[in-house]
């Protein structure tokens, strides 16, 4: 069993795709790591890709619906580390989903982990370091004495229209941050 990262993409390759291009590269990459699996599991079936993801997490293996889901946000602004991890760790779920005959394993157990590590040649992380600021589907922040609230556009507009909340922990009304981001 081969026990090498994939075959590495350039940052500045990366770094110089259109939006466009670079989602079409992504599923490359895909295909790349399906190759991969298939030498342990020939019939792999090749996953469905779709760049539909939201919020903080970078990828997601959608089993019920045969395939990948990333976040194109979070891509866009981390693409070494998609082609490097976030891709190869979303088909190790696939391959293990597969050989396992549906979904009876835990999601980042030892038969993923042992893919991640024998068949990618990567360390298992289960979570990535990547700055969400931009990805956040809660973008407005409030703050009180005591901490930073993050609101969705839904909440913040009642705040427009007169609406006020308080802090749970200190009871003070907040107050939108107006200046720059916290």
């Amino acid at each position: 069993m081969k026990t090498s990262p994939l075959p590495p993409w350039s940052p500045e390759q990366l770094a110089a795709l259109p939006t466009h291009a670079l989602h079409k590269a992504a599923r490359l990459r895909v295909h790349e790591a399906l190759a991969r699996c298939q030498e342990v599991y020939p019939e792999l079936p090749a996953p469905r890709v779709w760049f539909d993801l939201k919020g903080a997490s970078a990828g997601q293996a959608h089993l019920g619906k045969g395939g990948l889901r990333f976040n194109p946000v979070l891509l866009a602004g981390n693409r070494s580390a998609f082609f490097d991890e976030v891709i190869p760790h979303e088909m190790a779920h696939w391959l293990v989903f597969h050989l396992a005959n549906g979904p009876r394993l835990k999601p980042h157990g030892r038969e993923w982990q042992s893919v991640m590590r024998d068949l990618f040649g990567l360390a298992p992380k289960v979570t990535h370091q990547f700055d969400i600021q931009q990805a956040q589907s809660r973008p407005y922040a409030y703050r009180c004495d005591c901490q930073i609230h993050y609101f969705t556009k839904r909440r913040h507009s009642l705040v427009v229209k007169g609406r006020r909340y308080r802090c749970r922990e200190c009871d003070q009304t907040l107050v939108y941050c107006t200046i720059g981001k916290p």
